[in-house]
């Protein structure tokens, strides 16, 4: 599991920067993505990533004449290479120039994650990580997978959790159920979708507790959401009583 953190994501194939983008937000990473080169540097001027997953090969400039840029910017992230040529001579090339790790293509999405996880805690101080997530009276911890709702423990089954955290992580977006489909079960799930909404329910049940506004909320024709509720206009106005 992962402690947190900001990615950048840059890869022009649009379904492997997707996939990669997905496993890494579905492992508690914040993510940015970009497409080219130029749009890597502005994306990491922007948002001041703790670790580049940085192609080699892009459409306007190469991954290295990235991280040159990146760091001419003052911008001091990680960065992991991705590249399909897998010769000694590219590998040195790259980490020569400043990257902290190569991968080569294809790999699998673990790996990447275990070499992702391996640098930040390399170039990442131990006192910057984010701890439980936490949304309202919500609290799922990482570390012990404890889950609690206004102070009482919540049993959850390994696929719920996994649902549950993916749903946390992107507090307050409408996730369709495609995404919930690849971010639980993996991308090359080939049941129906209707599991899904299945799980949903599931967690509703543990979740959304007699008494306790709900959590978690349908948008019909577009997918799941998990957010604070919203403060009520009828008990923001009981505080004022008509005099008499």
């Amino acid at each position: 599991m992962s402690s947190g953190g900001r990615l950048l994501v840059v890869d022009d194939e649009p379904s492997l920067q997707d996939i990669v983008a997905t496993s890494m937000r579905f492992l508690g990473y914040e993510v940015a993505v970009a497409a080219t080169g130029r749009e890597a540097v502005r994306a990491a001027v922007e948002t001041q990533p703790d670790l580049i997953v940085l192609d080699v090969m892009l459409p306007d400039f190469d991954g290295l004449e990235v991280m040159r840029r990146v760091r001419a910017a003052g911008v001091d992230a990680g960065v992991v290479f991705l590249s399909a040529r897998d010769t000694p001579a590219d590998k040195i090339a790259g980490l020569t120039a400043g990257g902290d790790d190569y991968v080569t293509k294809p790999f699998g999405l673990e790996e990447l994650a275990a070499r992702v996880s391996a640098v930040l805690r390399r170039v990442r101080p131990a006192g910057d990580v984010t701890d439980a997530l936490v949304v309202a009276d919500l609290t799922l911890d990482p570390e012990t997978y404890q889950v609690t709702r206004a102070g009482e423990d919540i049993d959850l089954a390994p696929t719920e959790y996994k649902m549950l955290r993916h749903l946390m992580i992107n507090s307050g977006v409408v996730l369709s159920r495609r995404q919930l489909l690849d971010a639980v079960w993996g991308v090359d799930f080939v049941g129906d979708d209707s599991v899904v909404a299945t799980y949903i329910s599931y967690l509703r049940r543990k979740i959304d507790l007699d008494g306790l506004e709900p959590l978690i909320h349908t948008h019909r024709g577009f997918g799941y959401v998990l957010r604070a509720p919203r403060k009520s206009s009828a008990a923001a106005s009981s505080t004022h009583q008509p005099g008499g």
